[in-house]
C-alpha cells in the first residue's frame, strides 16, 4: 500500500498545491467571494484526484527512463514495487472517481474536464515529441480555471482566460526550474524540456516570463477591480520570483528543485490577496 501511496505521490503533497492555487484564484473570483461548500469540495477533491492521476501516468510513460535518473530511480515502477499493469488500472480508476464527482456540477464543465483528462494524459508522453512539455502541463493545470468559472456560473467569460494564461506562463516557469534538476541526465537519455530548450539562456527567459506573469497579474486586478491586498500580493510575489533567480543563479540541482517546491508560496500569497480582496469587496 505504501508504494501505491508513493506512486500517487501523495507523500509529497506540494504537486496538490500548485494545480490547487490556480483552482481556488478562480473559484473565488468567479463566486465574487467565497464559493460554495460543494463547488470548493468538488474541486478541491479533484485536484487531489487529478494530480494522483497525473503522477501514476507519468511514472507509468516513464518507466522505461526513470531508472536512469538519480532523482526518480527508487520510484514504484521502475524500482519493481508495482507494475505497470496495476498502475493503469490505478490511474483509470482516478480518472472515473474524478469524473464522477464532476457529473456533479453541469455539461459545460463535464466537457471541459473531458479536455483536461486528455491533456493529463498526454502530457508525460509530449517530452519524447517536443521541448515544450511544461507548455502541455501548463494547459492541463490551467483547464481548472475555465473549469471553475463554468462550474460557478454556467459560462466562462473572456475574463476567466486572463487567470488561465498565468496559471500557463506561472506553471512554465516552476516546471522549468524542475527540468533543470534533471537537465544533465535528460540530455544523455534524450528527454526533451523547456530547461533543454532554453539551455545557457534558461534564467533570462525564466526571468522574462517572471515579469510577464507579474503584467498579466496586474491586469486581472484591473479586470476584477482587486484591491490592496492583492496588489500586496503581487509585491510579495514579485519578490519571491527574485528569490528563485537567486536559487538557480548557478544552476545547481538541488537548488533548482528547492526554487520549483517554493513556487508554492506565490499561489498561497496570490489566493490570500485574491480572497481578501473579493471578501473586502462583498462586504
Amino acid at each position: 500500500m505504501n508504494a501505491y501511496f508513493r506512486l500517487m505521490r501523495l507523500d509529497k503533497p506540494v504537486g496538490i498545491y500548485l494545480l490547487l492555487w490556480p483552482t481556488l484564484w478562480a473559484l473565488f473570483l468567479a463566486a465574487g467571494g467565497w464559493p460554495s461548500i460543494k463547488l470548493t469540495a468538488i474541486f478541491i477533491s479533484g485536484v487531489v484526484l487529478m494530480r494522483s492521476a497525473g503522477c501514476v501516468i507519468n511514472d507509468y510513460a516513464d518507466r522505461k527512463i526513470d531508472g536512469f535518473i538519480e532523482r526518480t530511480q527508487n520510484r514504484p515502477i521502475a524500482s519493481g514495487e508495482v507494475n505497470a499493469a496495476d498502475a493503469l488500472k490505478l490511474f483509470f480508476g482516478l480518472i472515473v472517481v474524478a469524473f464522477i464527482l464532476v457529473l456533479f456540477t453541469n455539461t459545460l464543465t463535464v466537457q471541459l474536464a473531458l479536455v483536461a483528462a486528455i491533456l493529463a494524459t498526454l502530457y508525460p508522453f509530449t517530452k519524447r515529441w517536443t521541448h515544450l512539455p511544461q507548455f502541455v502541463l501548463g494547459v492541463s493545470f490551467a483547464m481548472s480555471v475555465p473549469m471553475a468559472f463554468a462550474a460557478t456560473n454556467g459560462f466562462v467569460p473572456g475574463a476567466a482566460w486572463w487567470i488561465f494564461l498565468a496559471t500557463v506562463i506561472w506553471t512554465v516557469i516552476y516546471d522549468t526550474m524542475y527540468a533543470m534538476a534533471d537537465r544533465e541526465e535528460d540530455l544523455k537519455i534524450g528527454v526533451k524540456s523547456t530547461a533543454v530548450l532554453f539551455a545557457q539562456y534558461d534564467r533570462l527567459i525564466l526571468a522574462g516570463l517572471q515579469i510577464g506573469l507579474i503584467v498579466i497579474l496586474l491586469k486581472i486586478s484591473e479586470i476584477f477591480k482587486l484591491g490592496i491586498f492583492y496588489d500586496f500580493s503581487l509585491f510579495l510575489s514579485a519578490l519571491l520570483m527574485i528569490y528563485h533567480q537567486f536559487l538557480i543563479k548557478n544552476r545547481q540541482k538541488t537548488a533548482c528543485f528547492r526554487a520549483f517546491l517554493h513556487n508554492n508560496y506565490i499561489g498561497l500569497v496570490i489566493f490570500i490577496g485574491i480572497a481578501l480582496s473579493v471578501t473586502q469587496s462583498a462586504l
